[in-house]
């Protein structure tokens, strides 16, 4: 036959539409032309696929071959396609039987000898997959793709993977009748989950930082550390993906679908909670994400998991503003001239910075000689907006030099987590989600504290004329206090303690 149809998938931001991949053979002066608005690498594949098929010691025809990537208003980028072209090819040459190819999908890079390459996002791929046959009542169809990317595709339960090593495998798949040269469906093995996060035990002193990121852990809030330097900020927040509650198989499919749309996610990161520390160089489209083809920032790969911003201030001012949407909505959307793209955002910003330009300010040894102004302006880098919505501000002080000298001897991660989770499961049974998701009608019903507590928050309201949003956020966190405490009802002593991690910044 001179026509040969496969499917394919295309990448839109966390969607992977479908792509067919129409390959005709007609009579006439030897080409090979590719449409269906295809970006450089697609183009480039004509080069690739030529020499694959070549060196796999099939035919190459020397007809005039068009390639129509369907729908022809959808982007097409990367390599992905190369492996349903040289199928498509050797289809409509005769070369492989074609009357089976409408049962698979297919993805995959090709070398010049043949051999598969990974491609990105394998996962989201094989998530439109199922979910595309699940819509519409059918069964799905199988999914053909490189080895090395079958791994982060199998995670999709009730998806049929059948990984492929080189462009003859695929062929051979199609072509022999004997079972036994036949791919071989993809069995997920039982994913052990490594813990690699450092520990809390070695941290000496901080007591109160290390309650602070607890409360902050065990609600989902936001933090910032303020100290001077070489206290150890950036150590306590290293260790505090180590206490948040274990991922669930639902926010590690998610977490994972991210990370493979940057080719970032390994198997052995399996429901390990992100970890991201831009540099305070970093750009706003570094964070958020974009480009041409927009791709996910940082804070949407540290979806389910943590974004340390290190030396807050140093940020770029209209950097940091970037952050106050998602940080309310837990998604961003990028949208460019001619095309948009949603993608997920839901992480938890713990941040870190100096109290003053010299970075001394308030420490024993008194090398700070930074004047009030310098002190305000080198502060007021972070906006009062960005700063309203960050839920807890902890002074992180110096430590004596007899604390140095002692042997570290805290809490263990695995202990703190342990409580961390216990007052989670009681979120879930009272509320269904974590405190710092609570809305404004859900407050007014989980969050009252008793009389003595209410009137120490309106005092406190009064005196330090908070917003009504850092009213509500200390409601949050008093919350998470009385849940760490197992206390059904928030009291005047949780009140008291979400107030003062209220008032540890800039001079409040």
């Amino acid at each position: 036959m001179a026509l040969a149809v496969l499917k394919s998938r295309a990448l839109s931001g966390m969607d992977a539409p479908e792509v067919t991949v129409e390959v005709h053979l007609a009579n006439g002066l030897p080409s090979f032309t590719i449409v269906g608005l295809p970006e450089t690498e697609v183009k480039e594949s004509k080069d690739r696929v030529r020499a694959a098929l070549q060196n796999a010691r099939f035919d190459f025809p020397a007809q005039r071959i068009t390639v129509n990537l369907a729908p022809a208003d959808l982007p097409k980028e990367s390599g992905r396609f190369d492996l349903p072209i040289a199928l498509g090819i050797l289809a409509a040459s005769g070369q492989i039987p074609a009357d089976c190819l409408d049962q698979y999908e297919f993805a995959g890079e090709l070398s010049l000898s043949g051999e598969l390459r990974p491609v990105r996002g394998a996962l989201a791929m094989t998530f439109a997959i199922c979910k595309g046959a699940e819509n519409s009542g059918q069964t799905a169809r199988a999914f053909i793709l490189p080895r090395a990317s079958a791994a982060e595709a199998a995670l999709v339960a009730e998806a049929l993977i059948y990984p492929a090593d080189s462009l003859l495998q695929v062929c051979a798949h199609f072509a022999a009748s004997d079972p036994e040269t036949r791919l071989s469906r993809h069995q997920l093995s039982h994913v052990a989950v490594r813990q690699s996060y450092p520990d809390f035990s070695d941290v000496k002193g901080q007591a109160q930082a290390k309650r602070a990121l607890e409360v902050a852990a065990a609600g989902g809030h936001s933090l910032i550390l303020v100290g001077p330097p070489g206290t150890g900020k950036s150590m306590l927040a290293a260790r505090f993906p180590g206490i948040l509650p274990s991922m669930t198989d639902q926010e590690a499919l998610e977490s994972a679908a991210v990370q493979s749309l940057s080719g970032g996610f390994s198997i052995d990161k399996w429901k390990l909670r992100p970890y991201r520390a831009p540099h305070h160089t970093a750009s706003g489209v570094a964070l958020v994400g974009g480009g041409g083809t927009p791709r996910p920032g940082e804070i949407s790969l540290a979806h389910r998991g943590v974004l340390f911003l290190d030396e807050l201030p140093e940020f770029d001012r209209k950097v940091l503003e970037v952050l106050r949407e998602p940080l309310e909505s837990g998604h961003i959307t990028i949208s460019r001239a001619a095309k948009q793209a949603d993608f997920p955002a839901r992480f938890q910003l713990i941040a870190a910075m100096n109290p003053c330009p010299c970075g001394y300010l308030g420490h024993s040894n008194g090398k700070c000689h930074c004047t009030p102004d310098m002190v305000a302006r080198y502060q007021n880098r972070i906006s009062g907006p960005l700063l309203d919505r960050i839920d807890m501000q902890i002074h992180v002080g110096a430590l004596p030099h007899a604390d140095l000298l002692k042997l570290a001897d805290g809490e263990t991660s695995s202990r703190i987590q342990l409580r961390v989770e216990q007052a989670f499961a009681r979120q879930l049974a009272r509320q269904g989600k974590a405190n710092n998701l609570l809305s404004t009608k859900e407050l007014d019903r989980y969050c009252q504290p008793d009389a003595a507590g209410e009137q120490l928050l309106r005092t406190a309201m009064q005196k330090l004329n908070w917003s009504a949003r850092a009213y509500h956020r200390v409601l949050k966190v008093a919350r998470s206090i009385a849940d760490l405490a197992d206390m059904p009802q928030i009291n005047q002593s949780h009140v008291a303690e979400a107030i003062q991690y209220r008032r540890a910044l800039l001079g409040q």
